[in-house]
């Protein structure tokens, strides 16, 4: 998959246009802001390649700033990965910010609208304030304490602020509108009291920021030129600009509402992926049936992959649910250019060659990519007795099965042509070893190598080959959109089949010679990766990335209902 743009023609990108045309901007400046309380998924890396891919084409520049405003749920191990995340999908930041390396500003930007008798302090619990901020069709109601004295508020926001009060007691609100249309106008919280040390700023603060608060603030002082958002936050806009307009902020950023990046098959939500992390359904944050970041590394994906596949899925208003399906095409497109091919054996069958010399060992050459003969040749041990795969043998076949059956033919990949003589079988029935007899004519470059039949199955060397633990990964859902029942509950529809292990499969020894993350394609099988975690040298564990083209019946079919 070659490189280009992670940004393509799109309305964000024509307002961009035009403000570097019109001289609004001299260059652009855009920003990151995830909150370090977890990791990054899927739909992250669409707001990444947007942002960073944005400034790149412009000539201009993309922060990472944490949004680190609550210090009951964030830390700096989430912090670091998140940085790890975006770099291996391809992109650095220009300058690396917190919203916490601003509490002081915002904090004096604060007392200013209590100043100008436009913030107080209300003394009502949670459960009030939210039940007075009324409703769609009905306007909020004044909090009692909205008309405390300028004194009053600045008093009691100060001692807010040094630790004399408990969580909860009081919260410092904008005064606005409590009728307005806009529910996010009604007053909204722009500091609670939480009594709790910070992974940054230790014990120093005992009042936090709202992210609506901390958010336009921080763009402005960065001097950001396009605030870019998904769109849950268009109704915020408004506060957005309210906050900026009444304060002496240094620069006025412009905030553009762009549709999430959702998945089928999966769930895109922080909190609902912590909760499969830590009631067990899955095996830690980089899990690969996961759809985060560093669980998708894990799989087997590629970053070029994503990063083309929400190139190719566009920047749109209207939210929308994607296939899984042609995210995994990507990665088919980008792993079939670039990993080398091996040949493994899932499910293993016994083949004894009985006409090749006992104790001996031929080394077949084959090409690393049949596409690609710049990337050379590989070595391939063939002896007497083989491995083939279970599947590829039937006793009384169906009309059209071309792999081996009593008395039929076939070919081994790379290798000849064999013929399946003697069926053998342990006391229940089961088929435990095929005796066959090869034809050394067949070979490459041998008068019969051009001879044809219909069958070429792939095997590995019984004496040779190396056993591994192979894990085959499907979707984490068993149904399209598991949120999609609001009577039900979303975990009923984990899909059991997600994580298959195979014990006692064997793969040809090239593959012993890689390394965690190191890819490949399983001929006949589908594309594979060296577990990062768990994947040893004299232990190897092979997680399927993603099958072959097989599943394009399943994705047109998808494509066809949306």
């Amino acid at each position: 998959m070659s490189e280009e743009n992670t940004t393509r023609s799109n309305f964000i990108r024509n307002i961009v246009v035009a403000d570097l045309e019109s001289g609004k901007h001299q260059s652009i400046v855009t920003r990151f802001p995830p909150e370090p309380n977890g990791h990054l998924h899927i739909g992250h890396a669409k707001s990444i390649c947007l942002n960073f891919g944005l400034a790149k084409e412009f000539g201009g520049k993309t922060n990472l700033r944490f949004d680190d405003t609550n210090p009951l749920k964030e830390s700096e191990d989430f912090a670091q990965a998140i940085m790890e995340d975006v770099r291996w999908l391809g992109f650095e930041w220009s300058e690396l910010h917190h919203a916490s390396d601003y509490f002081d500003q915002l904090y004096q930007w604060a007392l200013h609208l209590i100043d100008q008798g436009l913030a107080y302090v209300d003394s009502q619990d949670a459960d009030t304030i939210r039940a007075q901020r009324g409703t769609l069709t009905e306007p909020g109601q004044n909090s009692p304490h909205r008309d405390r004295s300028v004194e009053e508020n600045r008093d009691l926001f100060e001692r807010m602020a040094a630790g004399e009060f408990g969580d909860g007691e009081h919260v410092l609100r904008a005064k606005i509108d409590m009728a307005s249309g806009n529910i996010n106008l009604r007053d909204p919280v722009l500091y609670r009291i939480i009594n709790a040390p910070h992974h940054r700023t230790g014990d120093k603060w005992h009042i936090y920021p709202m992210y609506d608060w901390a958010h336009g603030q921080s763009d402005s002082l960065e001097h950001i030129t396009h605030s870019l958002c998904t769109l849950e936050f268009e109704d915020h806009r408004p506060l957005y600009e309210w906050f900026l307009q009444h304060i002496p902020a240094p620069s006025q950023p412009r905030q553009i509402e762009f549709a999430r990046g959702n998945l089928d098959y999966t769930v895109m939500s922080k909190r609902r992926l912590l909760q499969l992390v830590e009631e067990n359904h899955v095996n830690g944050w980089d899990d690969p049936r996961m759809p985060t970041i560093a669980g998708m590394r894990r799989r087997g994906y590629t970053p070029e992959s994503i990063r083309h596949f929400w190139t190719e899925a566009g920047v749109s208003k209207s939210d929308s649910i994607l296939p899984m399906g042609v995210l995994e095409n990507a990665l088919r497109d980008d792993l079939n250019e670039r990993a080398p091919r091996a040949m493994a054996v899932l499910d293993p069958l016994k083949v004894v060659l009985t006409n090749f010399p006992e104790g001996e060992t031929e080394w077949i050459e084959a090409q690393v990519h049949p596409q690609k003969p710049e990337m050379g040749m590989r070595k391939v041990p063939l002896s007497r007795e083989l491995w083939v795969e279970r599947g590829d043998f039937m006793e009384d076949p169906p009309r059209k099965f071309f792999r081996l059956r009593p008395g039929g033919e076939v070919r081994l990949r790379n290798a000849f042509i064999i013929q399946c003589d003697e069926v053998i079988k342990d006391d229940n029935g089961e088929v435990t070893e095929l005796r066959c007899s090869f034809d050394p004519d067949t070979r490459s470059g041998m008068p019969g190598a051009s001879r044809k039949v219909k069958g070429t199955i792939h095997w590995v060397s019984a004496e040779h080959g190396v056993a591994a633990e192979v894990r085959l990964y499907d979707r984490l859902f068993n149904v399209p959109n598991p949120l999609a029942d609001k009577d039900g509950n979303y975990l009923d529809h984990l899909n059991p089949e997600a994580l298959t292990v195979v014990h006692g499969a064997v793969v040809e020894p090239s593959v012993a010679e890689g390394k965690p993350g190191d890819f490949y394609q399983f001929e006949r099988t589908g594309y594979f990766v060296h577990d990062s975690e768990d994947s040893k040298p004299d232990a190897l564990v092979l997680n399927r990335s993603v099958t072959l083209r097989d599943s394009w019946a399943r994705l047109e079919k998808q494509l066809a209902s949306q």
